[in-house]
Protein backbone atom coordinates (compact mmCIF):
# COMPACT_ATOMS: atom_id res chain seq x y z
CA UNK A 1 0.00 0.00 0.00
CA UNK A 2 1.39 3.69 -0.99
CA UNK A 3 0.42 5.45 2.20
CA UNK A 4 1.78 3.26 3.87
CA UNK A 5 5.27 3.51 2.30
CA UNK A 6 4.58 7.23 2.61
CA UNK A 7 2.98 8.16 6.40
CA UNK A 8 6.51 8.12 7.79
CA UNK A 9 7.50 10.44 5.64
CA UNK A 10 5.09 12.79 5.50
CA UNK A 11 4.43 12.80 9.42
CA UNK A 12 8.23 13.82 9.22
CA UNK A 13 7.50 16.70 7.38
CA UNK A 14 4.24 18.03 8.62
CA UNK A 15 3.87 18.99 12.25
CA UNK A 16 0.04 17.52 11.66
CA UNK A 17 -2.12 15.73 8.83
CA UNK A 18 -5.88 16.73 8.54
CA UNK A 19 -7.67 14.22 5.76
CA UNK A 20 -10.85 14.95 4.07
CA UNK A 21 -11.51 11.41 2.38
CA UNK A 22 -14.16 10.61 -0.79
CA UNK A 23 -16.01 7.63 -0.82
CA UNK A 24 -12.87 6.08 -3.06
CA UNK A 25 -10.51 6.48 0.15
CA UNK A 26 -9.74 2.56 1.39
CA UNK A 27 -11.02 1.98 5.01
CA UNK A 28 -7.79 0.84 5.97
CA UNK A 29 -5.81 3.90 4.36
CA UNK A 30 -8.50 6.10 6.81
CA UNK A 31 -7.06 3.51 9.73
CA UNK A 32 -3.25 3.83 9.14
CA UNK A 33 -3.53 7.84 9.25
CA UNK A 34 -5.72 8.10 12.19
CA UNK A 35 -3.35 5.60 13.93
CA UNK A 36 -0.39 7.76 12.71
CA UNK A 37 -2.20 10.85 14.51
CA UNK A 38 -3.79 12.17 11.38
CA UNK A 39 -6.92 14.18 11.53
CA UNK A 40 -10.18 13.20 9.74
CA UNK A 41 -12.76 14.65 8.92
CA UNK A 42 -15.62 12.03 7.40
CA UNK A 43 -18.75 14.40 7.21
CA UNK A 44 -20.78 12.95 4.41
CA UNK A 45 -18.42 12.76 1.20
CA UNK A 46 -17.88 14.58 -1.59
CA UNK A 47 -19.57 13.76 -4.94
CA UNK A 48 -16.71 12.18 -7.11
CA UNK A 49 -17.23 15.16 -9.95
CA UNK A 50 -16.03 18.64 -9.95
CA UNK A 51 -19.41 19.93 -8.32
CA UNK A 52 -18.93 19.78 -3.98
CA UNK A 53 -15.21 19.25 -4.27
CA UNK A 54 -14.34 22.18 -3.65
CA UNK A 55 -16.30 22.25 -0.90
CA UNK A 56 -14.27 19.24 0.19
CA UNK A 57 -11.07 21.32 -0.13
CA UNK A 58 -12.42 24.05 2.03
CA UNK A 59 -13.26 21.09 4.59
CA UNK A 60 -9.68 19.86 4.44
CA UNK A 61 -8.40 23.17 5.27
CA UNK A 62 -10.32 24.10 7.95
CA UNK A 63 -9.56 20.78 9.53
CA UNK A 64 -5.80 21.93 9.20
CA UNK A 65 -5.77 25.04 10.89
CA UNK A 66 -6.70 23.01 14.17
CA UNK A 67 -3.10 22.97 14.20
CA UNK A 68 -2.58 26.40 14.74
CA UNK A 69 0.84 26.71 12.68
CA UNK A 70 1.27 29.55 10.79
CA UNK A 71 0.79 28.17 7.74
CA UNK A 72 -1.04 24.97 5.56
CA UNK A 73 -0.34 23.17 2.75
CA UNK A 74 -3.44 21.70 0.80
CA UNK A 75 -2.73 18.79 -1.74
CA UNK A 76 -4.93 16.33 -3.05
CA UNK A 77 -4.29 12.98 -1.48
CA UNK A 78 -3.08 11.32 -4.60
CA UNK A 79 -0.74 14.00 -5.51
CA UNK A 80 0.76 14.42 -1.80
CA UNK A 81 1.41 10.44 -1.34
CA UNK A 82 3.19 10.67 -5.32
CA UNK A 83 4.98 13.48 -4.34
CA UNK A 84 6.01 12.31 -0.77
CA UNK A 85 7.25 8.51 -2.16
CA UNK A 86 9.18 9.97 -5.25
CA UNK A 87 10.22 13.61 -4.37
CA UNK A 88 10.40 13.77 -0.72
CA UNK A 89 13.39 15.84 -0.96
CA UNK A 90 11.54 18.23 -2.91
CA UNK A 91 8.57 18.07 -0.72
CA UNK A 92 10.43 19.06 2.33
CA UNK A 93 11.74 21.97 0.46
CA UNK A 94 8.76 23.03 -0.68
CA UNK A 95 7.11 23.11 2.77
CA UNK A 96 9.43 25.56 4.40
CA UNK A 97 9.02 27.97 1.85
CA UNK A 98 5.43 28.61 2.54
CA UNK A 99 6.37 31.59 4.67
CA UNK A 100 7.22 33.30 1.91
CA UNK A 101 3.97 34.24 0.86
CA UNK A 102 0.65 34.75 2.20
CA UNK A 103 -1.23 32.10 -0.63
CA UNK A 104 1.73 30.02 -3.03
CA UNK A 105 0.51 28.13 -6.00
CA UNK A 106 2.40 24.69 -5.88
CA UNK A 107 2.43 24.54 -9.93
CA UNK A 108 4.32 21.75 -12.36
CA UNK A 109 7.82 22.06 -13.86
CA UNK A 110 7.74 22.33 -17.60
CA UNK A 111 9.00 18.23 -17.21
CA UNK A 112 6.25 17.27 -14.46
CA UNK A 113 3.58 19.38 -16.76
CA UNK A 114 4.26 17.37 -19.70
CA UNK A 115 3.96 13.55 -17.91
CA UNK A 116 -0.14 13.94 -18.33
CA UNK A 117 -2.53 13.06 -20.96
CA UNK A 118 -2.68 15.19 -23.72
CA UNK A 119 -6.31 15.41 -22.90
CA UNK A 120 -5.37 16.99 -19.23
CA UNK A 121 -2.53 19.05 -21.04
CA UNK A 122 -4.74 20.79 -23.69
CA UNK A 123 -7.85 21.99 -21.38
CA UNK A 124 -5.59 22.66 -18.38
CA UNK A 125 -3.24 24.88 -20.97
CA UNK A 126 -6.59 26.69 -21.75
CA UNK A 127 -7.18 27.27 -18.18
CA UNK A 128 -3.72 28.77 -17.66
CA UNK A 129 -3.91 31.02 -20.38
CA UNK A 130 -7.42 32.34 -19.20
CA UNK A 131 -6.05 32.91 -15.50
CA UNK A 132 -3.07 34.35 -17.48
CA UNK A 133 -5.31 36.98 -19.22
CA UNK A 134 -7.41 37.88 -16.55
CA UNK A 135 -4.61 38.17 -13.64
CA UNK A 136 -1.43 38.61 -15.82
CA UNK A 137 0.04 35.96 -13.97
CA UNK A 138 1.27 33.04 -16.36
CA UNK A 139 1.35 30.41 -13.98
CA UNK A 140 -0.10 26.88 -13.81
CA UNK A 141 -3.29 26.37 -11.67
CA UNK A 142 -4.56 23.18 -12.06
CA UNK A 143 -2.31 20.57 -9.59
CA UNK A 144 -4.54 20.97 -6.84
CA UNK A 145 -2.17 21.81 -4.16
CA UNK A 146 -1.65 25.48 -2.51
CA UNK A 147 0.11 26.86 0.48
CA UNK A 148 -1.67 29.19 2.50
CA UNK A 149 -0.83 31.75 5.20
CA UNK A 150 -3.29 31.22 8.46
CA UNK A 151 -5.19 34.65 7.69
CA UNK A 152 -5.43 33.49 4.05
CA UNK A 153 -6.77 30.63 4.88
CA UNK A 154 -9.38 32.26 7.06
CA UNK A 155 -10.29 34.82 4.56
CA UNK A 156 -10.91 32.24 1.75
CA UNK A 157 -13.15 29.96 4.42
CA UNK A 158 -15.08 33.36 5.54
CA UNK A 159 -15.79 34.66 1.67
CA UNK A 160 -15.11 32.66 -0.72
CA UNK A 161 -17.91 30.36 -1.52
CA UNK A 162 -17.24 28.46 -4.81
CA UNK A 163 -17.30 24.90 -3.88
CA UNK A 164 -16.16 23.58 -6.95
CA UNK A 165 -12.89 22.68 -8.28
CA UNK A 166 -12.78 25.99 -10.03
CA UNK A 167 -11.29 27.35 -6.60
CA UNK A 168 -8.09 26.63 -8.24
CA UNK A 169 -8.61 30.00 -9.72
CA UNK A 170 -11.21 31.27 -7.53
CA UNK A 171 -8.99 31.31 -4.65
CA UNK A 172 -5.93 33.10 -5.83
CA UNK A 173 -8.77 35.57 -7.79
CA UNK A 174 -10.42 36.36 -4.43
CA UNK A 175 -7.39 37.03 -1.97
CA UNK A 176 -6.25 39.26 -5.18
CA UNK A 177 -9.34 41.37 -5.04
CA UNK A 178 -9.10 41.28 -1.03
CA UNK A 179 -5.89 43.05 -1.57
CA UNK A 180 -3.12 42.95 1.45
CA UNK A 181 -2.24 39.33 0.62
CA UNK A 182 0.84 38.46 -1.09
CA UNK A 183 0.30 35.84 -3.63
CA UNK A 184 3.43 33.61 -5.67
CA UNK A 185 4.07 29.82 -7.41
CA UNK A 186 6.37 27.61 -6.53
CA UNK A 187 6.97 24.84 -9.37
CA UNK A 188 7.65 21.33 -8.51
CA UNK A 189 8.75 17.93 -10.35
CA UNK A 190 6.68 16.08 -7.56
CA UNK A 191 3.51 17.31 -9.22
CA UNK A 192 4.10 15.01 -12.05
CA UNK A 193 1.20 12.63 -13.46
CA UNK A 194 0.53 10.53 -10.41
CA UNK A 195 -2.96 8.59 -11.46
CA UNK A 196 -0.72 5.59 -12.51
CA UNK A 197 0.63 4.68 -9.18
CA UNK A 198 -2.63 2.98 -8.45
CA UNK A 199 -3.18 0.94 -11.28
CA UNK A 200 -0.43 -1.18 -11.56
CA UNK A 201 -1.95 -4.12 -13.01
CA UNK A 202 -4.11 -1.94 -15.57
CA UNK A 203 -0.73 -0.16 -16.73
CA UNK A 204 0.77 -4.02 -17.29
CA UNK A 205 -2.33 -4.80 -19.29
CA UNK A 206 -1.93 -2.21 -21.46
CA UNK A 207 1.60 -2.86 -22.32
CA UNK A 208 3.14 -0.29 -19.98
CA UNK A 209 2.53 3.49 -18.88
CA UNK A 210 2.93 5.08 -22.03
CA UNK A 211 -0.13 2.99 -23.64
CA UNK A 212 -2.01 3.32 -20.91
CA UNK A 213 -1.82 7.02 -20.72
CA UNK A 214 -3.02 6.76 -24.67
CA UNK A 215 -6.39 5.19 -23.73
CA UNK A 216 -6.92 8.37 -21.69
CA UNK A 217 -6.24 10.44 -24.86
CA UNK A 218 -8.55 8.26 -26.71
CA UNK A 219 -11.27 8.50 -25.26
CA UNK A 220 -13.58 11.06 -26.39
CA UNK A 221 -16.06 11.13 -22.92
CA UNK A 222 -12.84 12.56 -21.19
CA UNK A 223 -12.63 14.84 -23.46
CA UNK A 224 -15.92 16.40 -23.22
CA UNK A 225 -15.24 15.86 -19.14
CA UNK A 226 -11.80 17.94 -19.20
CA UNK A 227 -13.89 20.28 -21.12
CA UNK A 228 -16.21 20.91 -18.98
CA UNK A 229 -13.96 20.97 -16.31
CA UNK A 230 -12.37 23.68 -17.69
CA UNK A 231 -15.50 25.79 -18.44
CA UNK A 232 -16.26 25.89 -14.62
CA UNK A 233 -12.94 27.39 -14.52
CA UNK A 234 -13.54 30.26 -17.02
CA UNK A 235 -16.54 30.62 -15.74
CA UNK A 236 -15.49 30.87 -11.99
CA UNK A 237 -12.97 33.42 -13.39
CA UNK A 238 -15.39 35.64 -15.44
CA UNK A 239 -16.82 36.90 -11.74
CA UNK A 240 -13.14 38.43 -11.25
CA UNK A 241 -13.12 40.57 -14.10
CA UNK A 242 -12.86 44.36 -13.47
CA UNK A 243 -12.68 43.39 -9.35
CA UNK A 244 -8.94 42.81 -9.60
CA UNK A 245 -6.76 45.68 -8.10
CA UNK A 246 -3.51 46.84 -9.59
CA UNK A 247 -0.25 44.74 -9.39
Amino acid sequence: MQAKKVLPVLVEIFAAIAIRPSRETHPDVLSLFSSAGGWLDETAPARPTGAGLGLARSQAVALALRAETPCVMYCDGDRALHWGQFYPRELAEVVCRLNEADFTILGRTARAFNTHPQVQRDTEAIINRVFKLVSGWDWDVGAGARGLSRRAAEAILAGCRDENLSNDVSWPLFLRAQGGFSISQILADGLEFETPDRFDAEVAAAGGREAWVEQFDADPARWLARLELARGHLQAMMTFIGSQRPM
